[in-house]
């Protein structure tokens, strides 16, 4: 596995293991160790799913040194606003149980359908962020399911955001936020690159894997970092866990990709970031 670097020049593993639904039990400490073990580098997880405390447990138990882990983590929306993003922070250190985190996000984007200073908490909340980065409490800071109009103040900041971590997977492409990214520097990662399994059945994905040898898992992880975005494939079996790493040893020819670009959409989460009610 290798890194990209971030546009502060901050080192990033290109694939990131996804914890969203993994319960704060055994079973994500178990999942967290067999990632850390089979070589996964970069652990992603939030305040928002309730289980930091487990995967920051094993972290611990997993022996591997704390600089050569990347965290990442997430403020929850109740959290916005200035003073609340920092005592956010505080608490998501805390139950992890780590000194510094490599990346904090923005998870969500407050919006217009909820608030008539929507911009104006967005830009509260960013400079939180940014002072804990200034403080060299968090390594890297970015957002979560940000479409350009979200990213346009915070582009006006003194930090700029580096990463923006946005549903994407065959069928969810997302293109004029992913435009928008690369022209502006910010990374995009993956959240859902498997669509929540979503995509295991679609009979093109099938047919593409089965050409290549590899399952539709690893299709789907290969094919986002051939487009430049890092994917977070979640899984808590420790053989799935191990698979979805092992996509370094193929490439999925033009023809394959431009297939798999033309899917419709068939598995998203239906979530706008502009019209959710959390």
């Amino acid at each position: 596995m290798e890194n990209m670097k971030l546009n502060n020049g901050y080192m990033i593993p290109e694939i990131g293991y996804g914890t969203w639904q993994s319960p704060d039990s055994e079973v994500t400490v178990n999942g967290v160790k067999a990632a850390i073990a089979c070589g996964y580098r970069h652990i992603d997880t939030a305040a928002a799913y309730k289980n930091e405390e487990s995967v920051g447990e094993g972290i611990k138990e997993s022996g591997i040194a704390r600089k050569d882990l990347f965290v990442t983590s997430k403020v929850w929306n109740t959290q916005r606003g200035y003073e609340k993003t920092i005592a956010a922070f505080e608490k998501t250190l805390s139950d992890l149980d780590l000194d510094y985190l490599d990346l904090y996000l923005i998870h969500w984007p407050a919006s217009k359908k909820d608030y008539e200073n929507w911009e104006e908490i967005n830009l509260e909340t960013w400079r939180a962020m940014t002072d804990l980065y200034k403080a060299g409490k968090i390594k890297a800071i970015g957002v979560s399911n940000f479409k350009p109009h979200h990213l346009e103040a915070l582009m006006k900041t003194e930090v700029k955001p580096m990463v923006n971590q946005i549903e994407f997977h065959p069928g969810f492409m997302q293109e004029e936020t992913v435009k928008y990214c690369r022209e502006n520097g910010i990374l995009v990662e993956a959240w859902s690159p498997l669509g929540t399994g979503r995509m295991l059945t679609n009979p093109d994905l099938q047919e593409i894997a089965s050409h290549y040898g590899k399952s539709v898992a690893q299709i789907c992880i290969r094919w986002c970092i051939q487009h430049d975005v890092l994917p977070l494939p979640k899984s808590v079996t420790p053989s799935r866990i191990e698979e979805n790493s092992n996509v370094f040893d193929f490439e999925i020819n033009a023809e394959d990709m431009q297939r798999i670009d033309a899917l419709e959409n068939f598995g998203g989460s239906g979530l706008d970031p502009d019209e959710v009610d959390f």
